[in-house]
């Protein structure tokens, strides 16, 4: 069930909103209902997989109970290991098939295995969970909370990677206390933001995008195509993804809960620094706590910095794709961060439009390789941007993407729309309206596109 389908937006979401403030007074009742209605979201899909989601959160749930009553960390490792094991199988077990084929030159048939939507989510919220508790920092909660914190459906499939101690303590607040209109409007403006933005404009992307990057497995793209694909797709995957992020943070609110900010308008980074500061943040602050900092950091002299980036960026590539390009583009972004670290550090000025140059054209060519089927794509598409093949064909659709560019640069994050930009006006709410209304007549429910990070 898709959040920009006619079926979400006028049946499954009022429908669960009504019976969630229906049970209200009852904490117990309004978080079993949460849960029951979030299982109903994920098993759309494949009900198949409903078993392992509970599953994971069970069996996590009950080795971190495990290891308080035995005084051991052992049973912490070995939930961290079941929660990889799960990922590492469902995402990574072709992948590691392939990739041993093309060393060995064995061939190893492969596993018929289909992706459980939104397993890199939740798997990474599962594993945060039990490294805190190694480090002494979360709680044994109990399994009603623990539960829904991992299956509130507004973020399980594709995000915010939220951390339990954002969410678990909120759902103890009475969602009837003050402010619940103010909420349930915030709420529903920002969802109307991200549905425009997801069937306006991503969408609309996507078409021009799509058949340039299908024709690059072919044949060698013009100047005109190739810059088509590069800022089609880097417009696309920003504003689906955000849009996805709005559209939960949208949701949740208006069942009371904040979810995470996710972005904050990363396309006006003057630096790639700044750039992870600002794109999908949930993401890069748990490679950062997690795995960077557990790696060295940069408190253990440059070697174990420049190490530790590397690692990290190349394993957060990973996560993204099964793919060798995937891995490709995160040492690229962790090559990148070095640099502009050293850079810096040294104290070498740049021209802040300059430097902002530098970064879009950085992060475009890391796109590129993030979307080209393989290599030998991406290489041709790369040479393709500078001319290789020829300086020919125009630009295609321009004011689609002038218009995406100045959404990505204009439209504030998720939290500054709801506490900032709106305000108890009439004109605002009217305009609100208004837009969400465009977009639910625009959505066609016999071709719904799905958001581009459930690949993920």
């Amino acid at each position: 069930m898709l959040f920009q389908s006619h079926l979400f937006i006028l049946l499954f979401l009022p429908v669960s909103v009504c019976a969630y403030y229906a049970v209200a007074r009852s904490e117990r009742a309004r978080q079993w209902l949460l849960i029951g209605v979030s299982l109903i979201f994920y098993g759309w899909w494949d009900a198949r997989f409903i078993p392992l989601l509970l599953g994971q959160i069970s069996a996590t749930w009950l080795l971190a109970l495990a290891a308080q009553r035995l005084h051991s960390r052992i049973p912490l490792v070995a939930g961290i290991l079941v929660n990889l094991a799960s990922l590492g199988t469902f995402k990574y077990l072709n992948f590691l098939l392939d990739s041993f084929a093309s060393v060995t030159g064995i061939a190893v048939a492969h596993a018929s295995i289909v992706l459980p939507i939104g397993i890199s989510f939740f798997s990474f919220q599962l594993i945060s969970y039990l490294v805190d508790r190694l480090r002494n920092d979360a709680p044994i909660y109990p399994f009603r909370p623990f539960a829904l914190f991992v299956t509130l459906f507004p973020h399980l499939v594709a995000g915010p990677i939220v951390r339990h101690n954002e969410l678990i303590p909120q759902l103890g607040d009475d969602p009837l206390r003050g402010g619940l209109w103010a909420r349930i409007s915030a709420g529903l403006a920002v969802f109307s933001v991200g549905l425009a933005k997801k069937v306006l404009l991503a969408d609309q992307l996507a078409g021009l995008a799509d058949p340039l990057f299908a024709a690059a497995r072919d044949r060698a793209l013009s100047f005109g195509e190739a810059w088509t694909a590069a800022l089609g797709f880097s417009f696309q995957l920003f504003l689906d993804f955000s849009a996805y992020t709005e559209m939960a943070i949208g949701i949740a609110l208006m069942f009371g809960l904040l979810l995470p900010d996710n972005f904050r308008r990363p396309y006006l980074a003057a630096d790639l620094r700044e750039f992870w500061r600002r794109w999908h943040i949930t993401l890069s602050r748990f490679i950062r706590d997690y795995l960077y900092i557990p790696l060295g950091g940069s408190r253990h002299g440059p070697a174990r910095y420049v190490f530790a980036t590397l690692a990290s960026m190349a394993i957060c590539g990973l996560w993204h794709g099964a793919g060798w390009t995937f891995v490709a583009w995160g040492a690229w972004h962790g090559l990148g961060l070095v640099v502009c670290r050293t850079w810096q550090r040294h104290g070498y000025p740049i021209p802040a439009p300059v430097s902002w140059a530098i970064t879009m054209l950085f992060v475009l060519a890391g796109w590129v390789l993030f979307r080209a089927a393989n290599f030998d794509v991406a290489l041709a598409l790369l040479g393709s941007l500078v001319g290789h093949a020829g300086w020919s064909g125009a630009l295609q659709s321009p004011a689609l993407l002038a218009t995406a560019a100045a959404v990505c640069a204009i439209v504030p994050s998720a939290h500054q729309i709801k506490d900032v930009v709106i305000q108890p006006r009439p004109a605002l709410a009217a305009a609100a309206a208004i837009l969400a209304l465009i977009a639910f007549l625009r959505v066609d429910s016999e071709n719904l596109v799905n958001f581009i990070y459930f690949q993920f």
